[in-house]
């Protein structure tokens, strides 16, 4: 970005504005990203299913797939604040994340298998994802993670919305996601 460049962002509630202050302050911090990710966790749970959190635009889904509202991305890069919505059954493929990444249900529940990968010489010549946990994540829930070891997919597996806020060490407004790579390799069901 060069230094005439202008991001705009929509407008965001106060509580989210207390949200990303606190959030700055964890970053600001230069810790290691699990650790990171601990303390941005923390800075997210007391927020999850306050009505004055999202405006109604931000809690808009898309009928077609999953819809990412980006909220805010620090002028750094260091970190970035995005809403997902996701309509009964929308999901994601199979990736990973580029930086450390924290979620916390909002509404409604979200859905997740997590993996490991099994390289070839281990599984027999040819690459897998071996499922290693299944979760659901009810409104409230928060977890954190950061790579390497980070492969999973989400989906709403519930009957109604599900809004959740995802908050990573990147900027995601440039980088348009969080994914470093999505697997198609054989995975366990």
């Amino acid at each position: 970005m060069t230094a005439t460049t202008t991001r705009t962002f929509p407008p965001v509630t106060a509580r989210m504005r207390t949200l990303i202050d606190d959030v700055r302050e964890a970053v600001g911090r230069g810790l290691p990203p699990d650790v990171t990710a601990y303390l941005v966790g923390e800075k997210l749970t007391p927020h999850l299913g306050a009505e004055d959190l999202l405006t109604a635009a931000q809690r808009e889904p898309d009928p077609a797939h999953y819809r990412q509202h980006v909220l805010h991305a620090e002028s750094d890069g260091s970190f970035s604040v995005v809403a997902l919505v996701w309509l009964p059954g929308q999901g994601t493929p199979v990736h990973d994340h580029v930086s450390w990444c924290v979620t916390g249900v909002h509404r409604g529940e979200e859905h997740e298998r997590r993996y490991r990968l099994l390289p070839a010489e281990a599984a027999g010549g040819s690459a897998r994802l071996v499922a290693t946990e299944d979760v659901v994540n009810p409104q409230g829930a928060v977890c954190g993670f950061a790579p390497p070891g980070d492969i999973h997919r989400v989906w709403n597996g519930g009957t109604g919305l599900a809004v959740s806020l995802h908050l990573y060490g990147a900027d995601i407004s440039r980088l348009g996601s969080s994914v470093r790579r999505v697997y198609d390799l054989p995975a366990d069901a």
